[in-house]
């Protein structure tokens, strides 16, 4: 059975992440994984968040799956799943100025 694409079920995965960078290895372990995560088409929204567009919650699991593969040794990551909804009523500020709504990156996607 077809269902349809909405805002309740399309998903955002966000990766929240704060890495060690002390040493060289630490380095070379958030160069990897920041690495991997633009792979698997993660774009950065702040410094240490970035997100990925899903067009399901059975789409997004798979991207959650592969971010915990490769997750570095050290340090702290956070992730969330949030509704295509919710992420639009976010409310985004530069400076005391409301920053204007940017378009999700077209992907493509194969059935």
């Amino acid at each position: 059975m077809f269902e349809r694409i909405n805002a309740y079920r399309v998903m955002w995965v966000l990766v929240f992440f704060d890495l060690p960078t002390e040493t060289k290895k630490d380095r070379k372990n958030y160069a990897a994984f920041r690495k991997k995560m633009l792979q698997d088409g993660f774009q950065m929204f702040q410094f240490s968040i970035y997100m990925r567009h899903c067009s399901s919650r059975e789409n997004a699991d798979v991207h959650i799956k592969r971010t915990k593969a490769c997750l570095p040794p050290r340090g702290n990551v956070g992730i969330i799943c949030i509704t295509d909804k919710q992420f639009g009523m976010m409310e985004i500020f530069h400076g005391h100025d409301p920053a204007p709504l940017q378009p999700p990156t077209q992907q493509l996607e194969l059935f």
